[in-house]
């Protein structure tokens, strides 16, 4: 029975990835009521914390947005990224991972892609390097932000085990970024020369390469509007980690239990929602973000999306194993603890399918968790569920490849040869062998 319940759960997975959107959330939602109805399944708890945490960052990211702030962010980037044209390489991969690090979201990456496009351009640099790895680092520090969808989702699923922030930061943050550094080393001389390619050449040639419009410049009051807010959620995020790092930052309450009063400590999880949510009334009390600016942008409708997807995955995955965890745990527990980077192949194969590193998160880390997996090893590899670059399906790649006029970011001929294969296996790969090194050198 448990073949039948398995191949529900992939068919829901795989037709809901190839929806995409809310699909994710919906199709297995079809799965969910199989698994109830028709087998008999006991329902597993729906990921309530997680959702509530992803909703309120989101929430404050969307304000700040409304604000202007994510535009007064691009344009940061964009002084950045003219530091040093000749390495853009490099320094687009910096500016990528630091700015998805602060936002917690890597959709601030469309608006980084024509300006690293057009730099690298200008500069006789091949746009595919530094566009190809830009993309790859952006998805690689959701995994290391604090406030993402994802580290939301692993803190609030390794809380029961006693997991605080700092902890999986302190591996997280180092691999992930050397791992994205070792990632542009990869792609830092590949394929010809800009001027020597072809495919640029016929371009030129025909006509095709226009030169970019320059960004729309905002006034004073939009500029005081735009960085105030980014003030706001930075500071609430900077407030997010501390309290991680330090609990006593968090406040104590009596607790009524078993008929005696005790005193608890603020957890991380309603810490969050409370900084977080109270960050985006400030944005829009003082800063003037629009509610219906605020619902209707970009990050607010990638968030609704990530929490429909996330709300239908969670239940069913833990659903599926709750029903069946003496015979998951019996069958694969013994490959897992002798061999624990087995547990990184699966992330990196679910996040390929889901196309969200939070969905794989909440799918298959309980499962890992209820194996007996060492705390430690799943952070170490929490950067395994960045597989969304594999196919070159994905929203973020295929703006990549339509922002760089030059025809050298591209799909291959057999499509899995595309320009984000090389720097998105070597940043993977780098990234959760450092993070296995420093947890057997920190645990």
């Amino acid at each position: 029975m448990i073949w039948l319940e398995l191949l529900v759960v992939l068919a829901c997975i795989f037709l809901g990835a190839r929806l995409g959107g809310i699909g994710l959330g919906t199709i297995a939602a079809i799965g969910l009521a199989f698994l109830v109805f028709v087998f008999g399944l006991t329902p597993g708890s729906p990921p309530r914390t997680v959702l509530g945490m992803i909703l309120t960052v989101i929430t404050a990211a969307a304000t700040m947005q409304a604000a202007g702030g994510l535009d007064y962010l691009v344009k940061i980037a964009e002084r950045a990224l003219r530091i040093w044209p000749r390495g853009i390489t490099l320094v687009a991969t910096v500016v990528a991972y630091l700015f998805t690090f602060m936002a917690g979201t890597a959709h601030i990456i469309y608006a980084l892609l024509p300006v690293i496009a057009e730099v690298s351009r200008k500069a006789g640099v091949r746009p595919e390097r530094p566009l190809s790895i830009a993309t790859v680092a952006s998805q690689q520090a959701i995994t290391a932000s604090p406030i993402s969808a994802a580290t939301v989702a692993l803190l609030g699923l390794l809380s029961g085990p006693g997991i605080r922030m700092e902890q999986i930061l302190l591996i997280s943050v180092p691999s992930t970024f050397l791992g994205c550094i070792l990632g542009a080393l990869a792609v830092m001389w590949k394929g010809k020369e800009l001027d020597q390619d072809l495919t640029y050449k016929e371009r030129m040639a025909k006509g095709l390469i226009e030169e970019p419009v320059a960004a729309a410049t905002l006034d004073s009051a939009q500029l005081r509007r735009a960085r105030g807010s980014v003030i706001v959620f930075l500071a609430a995020a900077v407030l997010v980690v501390a309290m991680g790092l330090s609990p006593s930052f968090r406040p104590s309450h009596p607790v009524l239990a078993n008929g005696e009063e005790t005193i608890e400590q603020l957890d991380m999880a309603p810490a969050i929602m409370i900084i977080m949510l109270a960050a985006a009334g400030v944005n829009m009390l003082l800063f003037r973000a629009s509610p219906a600016a605020t619902v209707k942008g970009s990050l607010m409708n990638a968030g609704v999306v990530a929490l429909i997807s996330i709300a239908g995955l969670g239940w069913l995955g833990s659903s599926f194993f709750e029903g069946n965890r003496s015979v998951i745990i019996g069958g694969i527990s013994g490959i897992i603890q002798q061999q624990p980077w087995f547990f990184a192949i699966g992330l990196f194969v679910l996040s390929i399918l889901l196309g969200s590193q939070a969905a794989a998160v909440v799918t298959l880390v309980p499962v890992g968790i209820g194996l007996g997996l060492a705390i430690p090893y799943i952070i170490a590899m929490f950067p395994a569920v960045n597989g969304s670059f594999f196919l070159p399906t994905r929203p973020n790649l295929l703006a990549a490849i339509s922002f760089d006029r030059t025809g050298t970011t591209r799909i291959g001929k057999y499509v899995l040869n595309h320009s984000f294969m090389l720097p998105g296996m070597v940043t993977t790969i780098s990234s959760a062998v450092i993070g296995f090194l420093i947890a057997q050198a920190v645990f």
